[in-house]
This record gives C-alpha cells, sequence and structure tokens, in this order.
C-alpha cells in the first residue's frame, strides 16, 4: 500500500495530541462540576460532596468507599444516562436535539491550536504493518499548528452562541427564548471588545501563532504585565463568553427559570454543560499561552528558567514537563473562574449591556490605539509598556470620573409604609398581643 503523502510526523503528533487532548477535558468537565461544589461548599462553610466514592457497593472495593466524594461525578454521569429524556410535544424535534449537540461539538474543537507541549525532535520511525517510513524532525505538540491560530480561537467561540440559541428557539418555550435572545446579544456585544485585546496582543508581538506568542514571551517576558489592560479585558470577556458569573443572565433562575435549558432533561441537558464547561478549559489554556506564557515559568524577559521549560529543550521529556505546567496553569484559572461565580454578585441585563457597551468596548479601543503607538515607536520593553498601561488606566479612571451618572432612584410604591397616601398612617408591625410576645404559649397559659 503505497504512503499517501499526508501521513508525516506532524500529522501523526496532531492527531495524538487531538486524541489524548480530548479525553483529558471529557474528563476534566466532570471533576470541574466537582470542584466547582468543592470550591462553593468551601466557601460557604459546607462540606459539598462526601459521600459517593469509587467502592460501587462491592466488599472488596471497601477502601475506595468516601474518598471525599470523587465518585460524585461518575454517579452524576450514569444518573443523566438513566433518567427519562422528555421531550415536549410543542418542541421542533429536529433542532432540539441539534441545539446541545452543537453546543458541545464547537466546545470541544478550540483546543485544537493550544501548543501544549511546544516542539518536540521526533525520530524517524517505520510502521510494520504498513511498511510506511515516517521522516523525523521537529514537530510541534498541538492538534494543528497554524499561523491564524487566535482568528480560529475567535472563529469557534463566535459559533458556540448557535448551540444555545437553536435550542432556545426551538424549546418554544419564551423563557428559553428570551434566555437565548440574552445569549446573542451578551456574545455579540463582548465579541468586539475579545477581538481589540487579541488585536493589542497582535501589535505587540507581530504574530497570532500561539507557538511563536509564547516564544515571545520568553524573550520579553509574559504579556501579562506587558498588556495588563489587555490581559483585564480577555478575562472579562471570556467570562461573558463562557456565559458565566456575573454574565450568566442566559440561564438566570430568579427571572427565567433556567434559561435557555428550561426545557431540556438526561444526557441533552448535561450536553449544555458538558460544553460550558468545555469551554471554561479552553478559555483558561488560551489564556495561559497568551499573557502567562505558557508553558514558560519565570514571568520576566531574560532570567533563568527550568532547564525542561526552555524553548530549545526538545525532548520527550521537556513536552512532559510542559504539558504539566500548562495544565497546572489552566487548572487555576479554572477554578478562579469558579471563585468569582461565589464571590460576585449577577448583573442585571441591562447592566451587562452597559459595562459593554459604555465600558470595554471605549476602553478597548483606547487600548488599542495606545499599543499602535507604542508598536509604531518600536516601544516593547516591559517596564516602558507597563508604565504606559498604568498612564491609560489612570486617564480612563479620571474621565469615568467626570462622566455624569444616570441615578437609579426608588420608584414609589403608593401606599407603602415609605409612601402612604394623603392622610394615612401605615402600620407594619403586627397589632395582635401574641404576635409580638416572645414566648406565646407560655403567655397564654399563664392567663
Amino acid at each position: 500500500m503505497p504512503q499517501p503523502s499526508f501521513v508525516t510526523g506532524q500529522f501523526l503528533v496532531s492527531v495524538a495530541t487531538i486524541v489524548i487532548v480530548i479525553h483529558i477535558i471529557l474528563i476534566g468537565v466532570a471533576y470541574c462540576i466537582y470542584f466547582e461544589r468543592k470550591i462553593s461548599a468551601w466557601m460557604q462553610d459546607r462540606l459539598g460532596p462526601n459521600r459517593a466514592g469509587l467502592d460501587f457497593g462491592l466488599p472488596f472495593l471497601s477502601f475506595l468507599k468516601g474518598m471525599g466524594g470523587v465518585g460524585q461525578p461518575l454517579a452524576d454521569g450514569i444518573k443523566f444516562l438513566i433518567k427519562e429524556d422528555y421531550t415536549p410535544a410543542t418542541v421542533d424535534k429536529p433542532l432540539f436535539s441539534l441545539g446541545p449537540a452543537l453546543s458541545v461539538t464547537v466546545a470541544l474543537v478550540g483546543f485544537a491550536i493550544i501548543p501544549w507541549g511546544g516542539t518536540w525532535i521526533m525520530p524517524g520511525f517505520t510502521i510494520p504493518v504498513l511498511n510506511w517510513y515516517i521522516e523525523g524532525g521537529p514537530v510541534t505538540v498541538a492538534g494543528a499548528d497554524i499561523n491564524i491560530g487566535l482568528v480560529y480561537l475567535l472563529a469557534v467561540g463566535s459559533l458556540s452562541i448557535y448551540g444555545i440559541a437553536i435550542g432556545s428557539w426551538a424549546s418554544n418555550n419564551k423563557y428559553s427564548f428570551l434566555g437565548g435572545l440574552r445569549a446573542s446579544s451578551q456574545m455579540l456585544s463582548y465579541e468586539i471588545p475579545l477581538g481589540l485585546s487579541i488585536l493589542a496582543v497582535l501589535l505587540t508581538t507581530a504574530t497570532l501563532n500561539p507557538t511563536k506568542i509564547i516564544g515571545y514571551q520568553h524573550e520579553h517576558g509574559w504579556l501579562l504585565l506587558s498588556c495588563p489592560l489587555a490581559c483585564l479585558m480577555f478575562y472579562v470577556c471570556s467570562l461573558a463568553e463562557c456565559n458565566r458569573a456575573p454574565f450568566d443572565n442566559a440561564e438566570c433562575e430568579q427571572e427565567l427559570v433556567g434559561g435557555y435549558h428550561t426545557e431540556y432533561s438526561s444526557m441533552r441537558f448535561a450536553l449544555y454543560f458538558l460544553g460550558e464547561y468545555a469551554h471554561m478549559i479552553t478559555a483558561s489554556a488560551i489564556f495561559a499561552v497568551v499573557f502567562l506564557g505558557g508553558y514558560k515559568l519565570n514571568p520576566f524577559p531574560g532570567g533563568v528558567d527550568l532547564p525542561l521549560l526552555s524553548p530549545d529543550d526538545v525532548s520527550l521529556l521537556a513536552v512532559l514537563a510542559k504539558f504539566g505546567v500548562m495544565f497546572v496553569k489552566t487548572a487555576l484559572l479554572i477554578a478562579f473562574m469558579m471563585v468569582v461565580r461565589w464571590t460576585l454578585p449577577r448583573l442585571r441585563f441591562d447592566q451587562v449591556m452597559s459595562v459593554a457597551w459604555q465600558g470595554a468596548i471605549p476602553i478597548s479601543i483606547a487600548m488599542v490605539l495606545m499599543h499602535s503607538l507604542l508598536s509604531y515607536f518600536g516601544i516593547h520593553q516591559m517596564p516602558l509598556m507597563l508604565l504606559a498601561n498604568v498612564g491609560l488606566a489612570a486617564v480612563i479612571i479620571a474621565v469615568q470620573s467626570m462622566i455624569p451618572r444616570p441615578k437609579n432612584h426608588k420608584v414609589a410604591l403608593a401606599g407603602s409604609r415609605f409612601s402612604p397616601l394623603a392622610g394615612e398612617r401605615v402600620t407594619t408591625r403586627p397589632t395582635n398581643a401574641e404576635a409580638i410576645e416572645d414566648r406565646p404559649v407560655q403567655t397564654a397559659l399563664a392567663r
């Protein structure tokens, strides 16, 4: 059998990376839910999941009983698989199933451009059964090492709204439809500052290739220190793109019952949450690549890094070390997203739109203008770029303090205790003697 021309070392490494990482993400999604429940319990002084172990009720596995509740994701997955998959009679059935499937599919293709392990010098070898010779050489440990990696990320991220919009419309439910409208308008709004923050990175690094962005940070230090405003804008927009608090208005339980997934149950319901947590993993990983130096630990330019984490170290052991650093950074960023959820209250939807159009977009435009000037004058030194960002932040704070803000007055409710009618005295305190008695039963018996 003749060897196809596309079967190269890079092709095989890319396929292997995709297969390995997609399984890590699928397992990670399950345990992201577990850790979110544990983090929320810790922040609220509770225990969280702590019963379901991995003993499966078998006596010889009794030593795996409990284990801090690590079997809870498996129990939840089995529950979703065997519970009733109810489809309301009035839904558009093909689109009702397509919505969650599309949502999780889009979420699982965004990681392809992330360089998880840097570059590896692969030795040449022969595939015995097919008698194909694979030539060795440098390969990138990524699903797709493309020069427009960040543009691909923007394109894939913008597609994620289609799963929510289709599912909400097909549900034939007003609450679901309102959730889909909220998600669509939020996505359109925050795509603009997200793209502008990536444009600021492009102006600084002169590349959209994630591998080359990591290489730039090895020479000039983390972009977290060089472009802190772009970093902050990218992170805020990532929360909005993932529908995470405080931007989770698409599923606002207090207003929309459950939002876009109100009518869903069983695995179709689970697919939406699988897609949400997969988006969190991808967003955290790309944030680590673009602003935290990828697998670089030293945040400053020059400086000494660990030997296995240098771009010049292309051994297999170095690939594993770099992958480990990327994994830890991604996990910490996901944990921070969870802490944000259980710390900040949800914004009202009008506030979400105001933050985008009156705050994030004008600030992003000013930020891109600043980076354009820095790039034009050839200023790439970290201290000078950091100083320019601090100066722009000071200008933004000064300008915002001079902008008049609309006052949010309380609407007077006629007849209430705060707005009584003319000649009326409103009493809200109970008038019954037993109602205001601390020990009504004992007092009644004494009488």
